[in-house]
């Protein structure tokens, strides 16, 4: 009988791994074809199985056969990982570090500020019993309710690894490193315990949430559940490579996608420095690109408090007690009571935000609790590029208004992908003092991003529309192909709120290293703080 199929952290198929079930006095011995399925030949009953594969930790496992479907059986390769939990805390509160090892591992506190900043050690790691520091990961679609690491096997209050967190608000990360020299670095969001700026500034952690596939599905992959059988070989098995008509988002429901899961894609080299390339194809538009932003406002003298997007969510940030608000990067997923609280604040009581990203507030999320998100993408397809086709700015705009509304900008496909420095357009304008920039000067040439490099206009580009508000300024638009640049623009309301969008996820990555966007940045923060 099909007893059910084995897959890795990837959801990726398995063969050759050894399962032996007890049960009822028999014992049988079997392996994981190459689809990853597990075939035995027993009786009905209550079975243990073992589960061994070199190169894997080993588990068991209690399963009454017959089963009704395929098992899902899931391993977890040998290695280093981690993250915190929870990943975001308010200053004094604690978070549990959950560390994957295969080797006695020294755990190291870090803030990451214009530079990295050694806040002390944590302590070095292993355990009395063999492998003892290796996770246990659920059987199942662990993405939907969380890996939850430390949860099976170490429950004794003593084994709890808990670290407080400082004092200063501030972008933190975790260093493991093993005796033999292997690395894994993990983000840890600090927000206050109470105001100390008034600069708050949003770690994009709804969106990193999104984008990560670790356990074998994100926003991007099976974003509407697991299909029977895991994957043997992507191109071969994925309708995202097999199917020309396919299109991203086009189911009418979503399983949901959890926080509690390391994130892969935010790791930084033990080595790298605020000013060194982003390299890589994940890591420019996540935690490592948003450093660079967080990074420079240190450089240039400005104090902030950092706060993660789930804790506007939550109501732990409240506008009303800050000047200025930045968002950054990627902010692409975001709540519809995040949008509508931060649009009333502008436009009714005088806010002033200040977004420095691209294809930002482009999807609902939606919170099943605390820790878990759904991704409102419709049942359209294609996200942004196929509904404007249909008239629609954006997955936000079917079910609510389109974002530009409120940034004066929405993502569009034209120049997506590509990198370009910006042109000025309207040279008179106050963000250009100090620059020396005239009319039809180009900026920003120079860039930190690695994926789309070529200027500070890139990667995803935003574009006015006509849900822009209607005294909006385009202040700059940058030089990609297709009319694709991203358009600089300022918006100001009744309320004397003000609005700053450069319409790019490479632009953060241009402030440590470009004095012209450099000086911009600098001339609107100040203004906004009067």
């Amino acid at each position: 009988m099909l007893i059910g199929y084995v897959s890795d952290e990837r959801y990726v198929a398995v063969s050759g791994v050894l399962f032996e079930l007890e049960g009822d006095g028999a014992s049988v011995e079997v392996r994981s074809r190459a689809t990853g399925s597990v075939y035995a030949d027993v009786a009905p009953g209550e079975y243990l199985i073992t589960l061994h594969k070199s190169g894997y930790g080993s588990k068991r496992v209690k399963l009454s056969l017959p089963v009704n479907e395929p098992y899902n059986f899931r391993l977890l390769k040998d290695g280093l990982l981690g993250y915190m939990w929870p990943k975001w805390v308010q200053a004094g509160e604690r978070s549990e570090f959950r560390v994957h090892a295969v080797e006695a591992y020294k755990l190291e506190l870090w803030r990451y500020g214009w530079e990295k900043e050694l806040v002390g050690p944590i302590g070095w790691y292993d355990e009395h019993g063999p492998s003892a520091t290796m996770q246990i990961s659920p059987d199942g679609d662990y993405t939907q309710e969380g890996i939850r690491w430390n949860s099976q096997g170490y429950t004794s209050p003593t084994h709890k690894q808990y670290v407080t967190a400082p004092d200063r608000s501030g972008l933190y990360y975790l260093h493991a490193k093993g005796e033999s020299g292997e690395f894994f670095s993990f983000p840890w969001i600090v927000a206050p315990r109470a105001p100390s700026s008034d600069v708050a500034v949003l770690a994009s952690n709804m969106n990193w949430n999104a984008y990560n596939n670790f356990g074998g599905r994100s926003n991007y992959i099976h974003a509407d559940g697991f299909p029977e059988k895991p994957t043997v070989n992507a191109r071969m098995d994925l309708s995202r490579y097999t199917d020309s008509r396919h299109l991203h988002f086009i189911s009418e429901s979503y399983a949901p996608l959890s926080f509690d899961r390391p994130e892969l894609i935010n790791f930084i080299a033990e080595a790298e420095e605020i000013t060194d390339p982003i390299e890589g194809r994940s890591n420019c538009h996540v935690a490592p690109a948003e450093w660079r932003l967080f990074g420079w406002l240190e450089r240039e003298g400005f104090t902030y408090d950092l706060y993660a997007e789930t804790q506007f969510h939550t109501g732990v940030l409240d506008l009303d007690q800050y000047k200025v608000l930045i968002i950054s990067t990627h902010p692409e997923y975001w709540s519809a009571d995040m949008y509508f609280k931060l649009k009333e604040w502008v436009f009714e009581r005088g806010g002033k935000l200040m977004y420095l990203g691209g294809n930002g507030l482009n999807c609902e999320i939606q919170f099943l609790d605390e820790f878990t998100m759904v991704c409102r993408n419709g049942d359209k397809g294609g996200g942004f590029s196929h509904m404007q086709k249909s008239g629609l700015d954006s997955r936000f705009d079917l079910f609510h208004e389109s974002e530009a509304c409120l940034l004066g900008v929405v993502c569009s496909e034209t120049g997506i992908m590509t990198g370009a420095p910006y042109r000025v357009i309207d040279d008179t304008h106050w963000i250009f003092e100090g620059t020396g920039l005239a009319k039809n000067d180009v900026f920003g040439e120079k860039c930190l991003h690695m994926r789309c490099p070529g200027g500070a206009s890139g990667h995803e580009t935003d574009k006015i529309s006509e849900n822009s508000p209607k005294n909006i300024q385009m202040l700059a638009k940058g030089l990609n192909p297709d009319e694709g640049g991203a358009e600089i623009v300022y918006h100001e309301t009744e309320s004397n709120g003000e609005v700053f969008s450069v319409g790019s996820i490479n632009y953060p990555s241009s402030l440590p290293v470009d004095e012209n966007i450099s000086k911009i940045t600098k001339n609107v923060l100040g203004r906004f703080l009067g």
